[in-house]
């Protein structure tokens, strides 16, 4: 089965600064964790695809409108508070497996080398459509 892990950054639920804000070393230490989980899963055959994303103030947002050109805008909303950090597609036994990869992504080391503890969601990639067509 496939799960799509999100991970979200939430300025509520923790307090982290930007990652540019961090000591050099501790971003190291960061990123080599994420490597090393994503070689690990990869070397299980569990890794489909993994991607941090950038800042929400590069993000855009598009609306299609019929014909015209597409309206494009800042997103998301300045008072936004939670946003999308980064995926992972893994294709593994099931739930339980996902839920315990996920737990590996959110102890990833942040500022002062203690476990970041973001909030990812785990959610099963459908292989079709719920209602038939």
């Amino acid at each position: 089965m496939k799960y799509m892990l999100l991970m979200q950054f939430s300025a509520k639920d923790v307090d982290v600064p930007k990652v540019e804000e961090w000591p050099v070393e501790d971003v190291r230490i960061h990123v080599r964790y994420m490597r090393d989980l994503n070689a690990e899963l990869t070397a299980t055959g569990e890794l489909v695809d993994a991607q941090g994303l950038d800042r929400p103030d590069t993000a855009r947002i598009v609306r299609s409108h019929g014909d015209g050109a597409p309206v494009v805008s800042d997103g998301p909303f300045a008072e936004t508070k939670e946003w999308l950090a980064g995926w992972w597609i893994v294709d593994c036994d099931g739930e339980p497996r996902a839920v315990e990869i996920a737990a590996r992504v959110s102890a990833a080391p942040g500022p002062r080398g203690g476990p970041l503890d973001m909030p990812v969601e785990v959610r099963r990639i459908m292989s079709e459509s719920p209602v038939e067509v």
